[in-house]
């Protein structure tokens, strides 16, 4: 199973620029994906980070990660269940960022499901680009009423 950017934005409330990831790949239902980030010259942050030297703000990493585990999960939940339902993010852990992500290039974000209790989950995830390991993280998420 994969999903495309305009199921994405069927699943996520994220729009752009905040809308990061691309692709949602080799999806393991509830279990595990891969999430595609084009990381593009012309990105919201690149003027700012670092003018002349632009690198992916770490923080962003984490959004994209956080981002692919909302969209895993509310893939394989029951569409009743996720209606009028957001996925928010509680707390990062052991995030760790090994290498600068340099725009024009694409980053896979390897995540994975480890727990969940009523609506609260746990995921870890690893970021690579060319195979080359750029961070890692666990972090938990919760589903929230919308508002």
């Amino acid at each position: 199973m994969k999903l495309d950017k305009s199921q994405i934005i069927d699943l996520l409330p994220h729009r752009e620029p905040m809308l990061l990831i691309d692709e949602l790949i080799n999806i393991k239902k509830l279990k595990s994906a891969t999430a595609i980030m084009n990381v593009k010259k012309d990105g919201f942050y690149v003027q700012g980070h670092f003018p002349g030297q632009p690198v992916m703000p770490g923080v962003l990493i984490v959004e994209a990660f956080g981002q692919a585990a909302a969209a895993l999960t509310a893939s394989g939940i029951d569409k009743s269940e996720y209606d009028n339902k957001l996925v928010f993010l509680m707390s990062v852990e052991k995030a760790r960022f090994r290498n600068p992500v340099i725009p024009d290039c694409k980053l896979e974000l390897n995540i994975e499901a480890i727990r969940s209790h009523g609506r609260v989950w746990k995921y870890k995830g690893e970021a690579f680009v060319d195979g080359k390991k750029m961070a890692d993280a666990q972090w938990s998420a919760t589903i929230v009423d919308r508002k």
